[in-house]
């Protein structure tokens, strides 16, 4: 094979040399040691050495012995002084690429080469097309009428008779040329002929029949050949020739012309392309040999012009046949049944080869336009597999956005298209706009078809339903290098599942860990409840419309408050945080809540990447910073309408704060409408309190109510700039001193001292460390198993461990590295010491030494092996002392035939959780979102079937965010990971989101942010009332931000109301139930609510006791009470109480078994009570909640907590004190809870 030039070979030196027409190459064989050397010029090019013509050497030349060199060229050599080649026998031997002959080099130019070749086939195919044309030329021109004859004859004039069967033949062998007309087609005709002689002479290869008999050569010898011999016979140049046959072999040439133009230009054009411009040429070949054969036919019958002639052709193929234009004779008729059975074969093998490759394009997706990749914007999703649900998601969440209506959505997957996604993909709304390519990302053929190029991000999703993750996150990362490496200026929004491969993407614009988000979520709702809920619902597109039909009050008001999104703004260009210029962060938050309603969370310096959650009092804002707030819209879509009164104040809003003077209520009027808020700015005057703290009582004075002159308890305003005595929590700084006291003589067992400071060992590369609880040295493994003593200590259960927290138990397969962003969250510095429950994780399989060497340096973590679905396991890691259990879900059953029976195992087990422990608080993690209705399923609760129809209707209505009603996701009990994909989707709009929900999770921490907490509202706080005064107290005293409510309550709905949903059944689901609200309530821990909205909670008389017996005159009890109702609502009553009554024996049997599984395990039985659950009680989740919302006993509002480290250094023990004395009423003994 030939070497490139200049390259060495062990023989010689390889060169190269282009002549005309030829390319030869020169080597110079020297054993190994000659130098490379040039031809001379004076031995005709041959150089020095015999000249090789190695295509003329024969093999038995091969063997002969080459004949040494003469000693004239030694001797030359020995006077150039070229010592080491003395006694050297060298020959040069020239190779030829292409033979160095008058033969080849025609081929050459005519065959081999590509531009040359396009060129001859473009002359040939223009000849054709010209042949063509002068045949309808001379037909035209022709008229029979005239005479009819040879050229030089006398003419004879021809009549058809239709009675006589007789044929003359002369109208059809002779017709009338023009002279300049023969001329031309002689001149034609003759080029044509010769370069078919030369074309097949070149192309010639041993079997000369073979090129004679082909169909295309046999054409031409027809259409010129006769033309040449009436150069030498005049009396032919009359005699009919059929050149219109010249349009096949034109179709030929298009072809070949086609093929050489792809290579030439090397580039491949669709193949869908050529075959259908080859059905398309050989219709059009059909047609036209129809119409001039029947034409010139014809000439001895009906004389049909040429027009008439097409007219019958086309009715005829078309398979109409109107029957006015018929064959008169019988050689026309015999060519239309002629044409009629080629066109029967032809035409089939071409649509068939034509349907063949339109469904695999169909399977393939064809390209996408280059045309449109350069004047319209698109973005492209890589998947390994595409399942309906993930396009769906990503699609609504997409093309949520308005200024994402005009892109194209390019999808790039390896496997052929799922008949579910293909339906959704024909759908007009997403037909338009959704391009499924097959294809994969590893190659660059697949990425030019995508365009990737020219893309505007590019979306790598994981496949998350694979069995091995660790192999799906392989793939993912080639992906992403792929793509990196073929468009390395297209955006990359990488999804990967496993912590430890985060760091091979790092380079992406936006990763999100599925593993890290998961594990922190779950560990947050531990101490935050519902936090899955709540950042599933920050991270929607949703419009706050859903439930709004719905009777329910709390629908409504949840469905409301779930359109609350977080938006970003710069401060000088915003209408509702522009004023607040040089004012602390907590004023402007507060002040912009009470007047707009939006709630500011956050913001970033200028000069800064960092986003700060609040950033906490000290912080002065600045025009350039960019602020991140919650709000049912963007204030871009908000319209401002001021009432009369404020319309003639308007000036004095200019020079002056805007809550100088009177005060005014908040807003409470939203009203949403095509994507535009209008806000209604109320100017209601109220009476300045007589009395308040000093200059600042007058800017917040508390309104009277009614006019009544009772007063409610005034709250101290929230200062412009803060003063240094009130900058803190002061339970955090209380707890900070606290935690180096000696232990509490509460305390039975001897308290290790823990410490402040970063994890020693982080199991993967890429987390971030976080200041956390440690234990001064770190534990032996062997103390980290919880249900095995060793030589350290002998406790063998929870039990005897005498905690004084309850427990938080975790259940998963493995003990992944993501495992570990569960416990640092938990563990977090800003957590007090005194509020840290134990942490054991119950785990299928045993922890590598990696893992444990990573959570040996936390207080109170352990590990047992068992399963969740094994009692015995679940009694012994102390599920019976525990207040919350999180099931993780497990890759092992991704392995499911059928896709949504992988939660089949994890839901039953929860459920026989849920049944054995009710008053377990449980959270569980799915791995299909639409499974959750099995969660805690009843199938005779007629409310949870009301709430499936709601669901129904809502995603007809085109709602993203369909299941939220189901009330396990609403109470926060149900998480799937696949909710959190519209994070990494929202951040091409949001490139703000994925650090924001970092920082809530406690993933990331940067100095100077707050961390998500919750507090808990009792009946000593409904003083406040209100939300909004409620965020003034925060605001006013620990610098909190509250950003929402997680409220529960206890329904009772009446049967009197026969259409409606409280009358139907009682909430029958279980609820989170606190430590602090079993203390406070009965066994069973719920309140009935009889206020007017169905929903308000009640104290006091509005309690009333609930069924607490068993027996069966309870239940005749029951009976004759329910016996006031009359018709189907008291029979639905009695039912649903005999219903209860069978569920109490059920339950008390079920607690016989635990307890003597307990005994069996020589487990204490007075830790557990079966009869603490919650039967009646539903929660939810209200972000950013009015400000007039009223507060009610058991609800926990979730707040972003100042980081208590930003001003540590400047701060002293006597301003800790301080604030301990003006906080005094501050409740060290609840859990992250602000007490009033």
């Amino acid at each position: 094979m030939p070497l490139p030039d200049g390259a060495h070979s062990p023989g010689g030196v390889y060169r190269g040399a282009r002549g005309g027409g030829h390319t030869n190459r020169t080597f110079v064989f020297d054993d190994g040691r000659c130098a490379a050397r040039q031809p001379g010029a004076g031995d005709g090019g041959r150089g020095d050495g015999a000249l090789l013509d190695t295509a003329s050497l024969k093999m038995s030349d091969l063997d002969s012995e080459l004949v040494p060199l003469p000693p004239r060229y030694r001797f030359r050599d020995l006077l150039l002084g070229d010592q080491s080649f003395q006694n050297d026998d060298r020959v040069q031997v020239e190779f030829y690429v292409n033979e160095n002959t008058f033969k080849e080099r025609l081929k050459l130019f005519f065959i081999k080469n590509q531009r040359s070749s396009l060129r001859i086939r473009l002359l040939n195919f223009s000849l054709k097309l010209l042949t063509c044309l002068l045949y309808i030329v001379r037909v035209l021109l022709d008229d029979p009428a005239l005479g009819i004859g040879c050229w030089g004859c006398p003419k004879q004039n021809y009549t058809f008779n239709e009675s006589s069967s007789e044929i003359n033949w002369a109208p059809i062998l002779w017709v009338e040329r023009k002279t300049a007309l023969w001329a031309t087609q002689v001149t034609v005709a003759a080029v044509s002929f010769l370069e078919t002689t030369l074309l097949t002479y070149l192309s010639y290869k041993g079997n000369i029949w073979e090129q004679i008999f082909r169909v295309a050569f046999v054409l031409e010898m027809i259409n010129t050949l006769p033309f040449i011999i009436t150069i030498f016979w005049p009396p032919l140049r009359n005699l009919f020739i059929p050149v219109f046959l010249n349009c096949w072999l034109a179709k030929h040439a298009l072809e070949n012309m086609i093929n050489d133009f792809h290579r030439a230009i090397l580039r491949t054009q669709s193949a869908m392309f050529n075959q259908v411009l080859i059905l398309f040429c050989t219709l059009l070949c059909l047609v036209f040999t129809g119409t001039c054969g029947i034409q010139h036919l014809e000439r001895a019958g009906g004389n049909l012009s040429l027009l008439t002639s097409f007219y019958f052709c086309i009715v005829t193929f078309s398979t109409v046949g109107y029957g006015d234009v018929t064959p008169k004779i019988w050689p026309s008729q015999l060519l239309v049944a002629i044409m009629i059975c080629v066109a029967l074969v032809v035409l089939p093998l071409q649509f068939e080869e034509l349907v063949y490759l339109w469904m695999e394009r169909q399977k393939s997706g064809g390209n996408y336009s280059r045309h449109r990749a350069q004047t319209e914007k698109h973005v492209i999703l890589c998947v390994s597999s595409l399942k309906i649900d993930l396009l769906m998601d990503f699609l609504n969440e997409f093309y949520a956005h308005p200024r994402l209506q005009d892109y194209y959505v390019v999808i790039l997957c390896p496997t052929e298209m799922d008949i579910q996604v293909r339906r959704v993909l024909q759908i007009p709304l997403w037909s338009q706009r959704v391009i499924y390519l097959q294809g994969s990302a590893l190659k660059d053929q697949d990425l030019m078809r995508a365009k990737m190029d020219n893309g505007e991000a590019c979306f790598i999703l994981s496949s998350r339903n694979e069995v091995d993750r660790t192999a799906a996150d392989h793939q993912t990362i080639l992906r992403a290098w792929a793509v990196k490496d073929f468009a390395p200026n297209c955006p990359l929004y990488v999804q990967i599942l496993k912590p430890e491969n985060k760091f091979h993407v790092k380079f992406a614009e936006h990763v999100v860990c599925e593993e890290e988000c998961k594990y922190a979520m779950l560990a947050l709702s531990c101490i935050c409840p519902a936090t899955p809920t709540l950042i599933t619902l920050l991270v929607h597109t949703s419009r706050g419309q859903e439930g709004q039909d719905s009777p329910e009050q709390w629908q409504r008001m949840y469905g409301r408050c779930s359109g609350n999104e977080v938006y970003h703004i710069r401060m000088g260009d915003s209408k509702f945080f522009r004023e607040y210029e040089g004012k602390s962060f907590t004023y402007a938050a507060f002040h912009a809540h009470k007047k707009y309603g939006v709630c500011l969370i956050g913001l970033k310096r200028e000069e800064s990447k960092s986003i700060l959650l609040n950033p906490g009092p000290r912080h002065i804002l600045a025009a350039s910073d960019t602020c991140f707030y919650i709000n049912i819209t963007k204030e871009e879509n908000s319209a401002f309408i001021f009432k009369q009164e404020e319309k003639q104040k308007k000036k004095g809003f200019a020079g002056q704060g805007l809550y100088e003077g009177s005060s005014r209520l908040p807003v409470h009027s939203i009203i949403a409408s095509m994507g535009t808020v209008a806000m209604d700015l109320q100017n209601t005057e109220c009476q300045p309190a007589q009395s308040g703290g000093g200059s600042g009582g007058s800017k917040l004075a508390l309104p009277t109510e009614n006019g009544s002159g009772s007063r409610r308890p005034s709250i101290a305003p929230v200062l412009e700039v803060a003063d240094s005595s009130t900058l803190l929590p002061c339970d955090l700084l209380s707890d900070q001193s606290e935690d180096e006291t000696t232990p509490s003589d509460e305390e039975g067992l001897s308290v290790v001292e823990y410490v402040k400071g970063y994890p020693p060992n982080s199991p993967y590369i890429g987390s971030s460390p976080t200041l956390c609880h440690l234990l001064p040295v770190k534990a032996p493994f062997c103390c980290l198993r919880l249900d095995k003593g060793c030589k350290h200590n002998s406790y063998e259960d929870a039990k005897a461990y005498g905690f004084k927290n309850r427990l938080i138990i975790v259940s998963a397969e493995t003990a992944g590295n993501g495992l570990y962003n569960f416990i640092v969250p938990l563990r977090a510095y800003y957590r007090p010491r005194r509020e840290l429950n134990p942490i054991v994780l119950l785990l299928d399989n045993r922890p590598d030494h990696h893992f444990l060497e990573a959570i040996c340096c936390f207080p109170m973590v352990y590990y047992m092996e068992g399963s969740v679905d094994n009692l015995d396991s679940l009694l012994q890691c102390g599920i019976i002392y525990a207040d919350n259990l999180v099931v993780v879900d497990k890759e092992s059953t991704m392995s499911a035939k059928e896709d949504y029976m992988a939660d089949a195992k994890t839901i039953v087990n929860v459920q026989t959780m849920f049944r054995l422990f009710p008053s377990l608080s449980i959270t569980t993690e799915l791995t299909h979102p639409s499974n959750m209705r099995f969660m805690q399923f009843r199938a005779k609760d007629s409310y949870s079937l009301a709430l499936s129809r709601l669901e129904k209707r809502e995603r007809e209505n085109g709602s993203n965010l369909a299941f939220m009603f189901r009330l396990p996701f609403a109470a926060g009990r149900v998480f799937s990971i696949s909710m959190l994909d519209t994070l990494l989707y929202q951040s091409f709009v949001k490139d703000y989101m994925i650090p924001i929900t970092r920082l809530l999770l406690g993933l990331d921490t940067t100095p100077g942010s707050g961390y998500l907490c919750a507090m808990k509202v009792t009946e000593d706080d409904l003083w406040i009332r209100t939300y909004g005064r409620l965020f003034q107290k925060l605001c006013s005293s620990s610098a909190e931000i509250p950003i929402g409510i997680y409220r529960t309550e206890s329904h009772v709905f009446s049967s009197s109301e026969p259409h409606n949903l409280r009358a139907q059944s009682q909430v029958s689901v279980s609820m989170e139930h606190h430590e602090e609200t079993r203390e406070a309530q009965g066994p069973w821990g719920s309140r009935a609510g009889t206020g007017g909205g169905g929903h308000t909670v009640g104290g006091g008389s509005a309690e009333r006791p609930l069924l607490r017996r068993k027996s069966l005159p309870w239940a005749r009890r029951l009976s004759r009470k329910g016996a006031r109702h009359t018709g189907k609502a008291a029979a639905e009553e009695i039912s649903q109480q005999r219903l209860r009554l069978h569920q109490r024996s059920e339950r008390q049997e079920l607690s016989e078994l635990v307890k003597n599984r307990m005994k069996h395990l020589g487990l204490p039985t007075t830790g557990y009570d079966e009869m603490n659950d919650q039967q009646n009680t539903l929660s939810y989740v209200l972000i950013n909640p009015p400000p007039d919302t009223r507060l009610e006993p058991n609800d926990i509002v979730y707040l972003i907590r100042s980081d208590p480290l930003a001003h540590v250094a400047s701060s002293s023990r006597s301003r800790k004190s301080s604030c301990s004395n003006k906080l005094a009423s501050c409740n060290p003994e609840t859990r992250d809870e602000t007490q009033f």
